[in-house]
């Protein structure tokens, strides 16, 4: 089992999951995080931490489309462990519907 990152976290991208992972296994898109599913070591710390509650463990259903976009982008994307602020309408884009087919952008963040 892993956990992966979801579409609620398109454009809500807070970091507050990346702070507490112990292994660092969180990269940074334009506009998403994801988590490297060979790194993750299952620990679930950072599933409560999502206040956009889009880390899921892969073992819920349907979640197979997400865990392989986290691991295609965890090896484009680059490493982040330390958080930074949300974008500023990040409550606002909370829960939006069809995130991925409106939002998401396959451009690497900033990283560490």
């Amino acid at each position: 089992m892993t956990y992966v990152v979801t579409d609620n976290c398109i454009r809500c991208k807070y970091m507050d999951c990346v702070e507490v992972c112990p292994v660092d296994c969180f990269y940074e898109g334009e506009n998403m995080l994801v988590i490297h599913p060979d790194e993750c070591i299952d620990c679930g710390v950072c599933e409560p931490e999502c206040p956009a509650e889009a880390i899921k463990p892969d073992t819920e259903p349907g979640l197979d489309s997400w865990l392989q976009l986290n691991a295609e982008y965890a090896e484009k994307w680059p490493n982040i462990s330390a958080k930074r602020d949300a974008p500023a309408d990040a409550k606002e884009m909370d829960g939006v519907e069809g995130k991925f087919e409106k939002f998401f952008s396959p451009e690497p963040g900033e990283g560490d």
